[in-house]
């Protein structure tokens, strides 16, 4: 079994501790906003008519989430602009921004019905209520 490891390219011996003393902090800020915002949690649940789907996406405007829905299939995408500064006096000490999108897409184990199908996004969550499409009647073809 081989073992991977990250590569750091600042882990250089003669000098690691200078360069990543330097980039530590911009390097946590920026992991930490990457996970944040490149993550949707959902849960999924259904009982005898429909499946209901709770999506967390925080500090997002309504406006720039886009659910479709085709058959058994849901996919939920989203656009994220971020703009922060941070001032002291009239220096600026820090200014972030953050421009992306991000989706997520699953299959249903039954079609929904798109039509009765329903969502509400409040304080950061999306809830879908998607309604169960009526099983077709099977058509029975007679042998002659």
């Amino acid at each position: 079994m081989s073992n991977l490891t990250r590569y750091d390219p600042f882990s250089m011996d003669p000098i690691p501790d200078l360069f990543q003393g330097l980039f530590r902090p911009m390097r946590s800020i920026l992991s930490q906003q990457d996970t944040e915002l490149a993550t949707m949690k959902i849960d999924v649940s259904e009982n005898d008519s429909a499946y209901m789907v709770k999506a967390e996406l925080p500090g997002i405007d309504k406006k720039d989430i886009d659910v479709q829905i085709d058959g058994n299939h849901v996919s939920i995408n989203a656009k994220v602009e971020r703009k922060e500064e941070q001032k002291e006096g009239e220096r600026v000490i820090r200014r972030e921004r953050y421009s992306g999108s991000f989706s997520r897409a699953f299959s249903l184990a039954g079609d929904v019905d798109e039509n009765a199908a329903s969502a509400e996004y409040k304080d950061g969550v999306l809830s879908l209520t998607l309604p169960k499409k009526a099983p077709a009647d099977r058509k029975r073809l007679s042998i002659g």
